[in-house]
């Protein structure tokens, strides 16, 4: 037998391969969206733009949803962090003014807007994104408030979900109709709902 053969075969490297068209996917699902909006998004131009087959995707996800919850989902752990440490109506302050820059200057933001606007018209949109994305993000924001709470640091008026409502409510909406969301605004939610007079 020649030489060769006496020596381990050489681990196969499908996962990284697998691993690399996956994050090609994802980047591309995310330029795809920010150049050309939701409606024009097609599964088509995602494979051409990853360099990768049709039929790869749809083994990975179902729909264009889906890639762009993975991608929102992963983005969002990386540039929007939750609060673990302390919590204070200080970092609460910082937690939203981080949520307002990363819905008007994040790519990652456009995705969360485009899947909110389209929520409105696709109910299999709305219970993914309330599954996978809303409804998780939702319980971490809530611990976050009720450990701040539990502190004595807040003594916001509202129960916690109607806090997190008032709170996140305003810059979601300036958001979608593209206004800006000034520091100010952010300053007096935090003032007016977690530190009543």
């Amino acid at each position: 037998m020649p030489a060769a053969n006496s020596q381990p075969r050489r681990a196969r490297s499908g996962n990284r391969r697998d691993e690399a068209a996956r994050l090609a996917v994802l980047h591309a699902a995310d330029d795809l969206l920010v150049e050309r909006g939701f409606g024009n998004l097609t599964v088509e131009a995602i494979a051409r733009r990853a360099g990768v087959a049709k039929q790869t995707i749809y083994r990975w996800w179902p729909s264009k949803v889906e890639i762009l919850l993975d991608t929102l989902i992963e983005d969002t752990e990386k540039r929007l962090p939750m609060l673990t440490e302390r919590t204070t109506a200080e970092s609460i302050r910082g937690y939203l003014l981080g949520f307002a820059r990363f819905l008007t200057g994040d790519p990652a933001g456009k995705i969360l807007l485009a899947l909110i606007a389209e929520a409105q018209h696709d109910p299999g949109t709305a219970e993914s994104l309330h599954k996978r994305y809303l409804g998780p993000r939702r319980d971490q924001e809530r611990d976050m408030l009720v450990r701040a709470i539990d502190a004595g640091e807040v003594s916001p008026r509202l129960d916690p979900d109607a806090t997190i409502d008032a709170l996140v409510g305003p810059i979601v909406y300036r958001a979608l109709t593209g206004s800006s969301i000034p520091s100010g605004l952010v300053d007096t939610l935090v003032a007016d709902l977690l530190l009543p007079r």
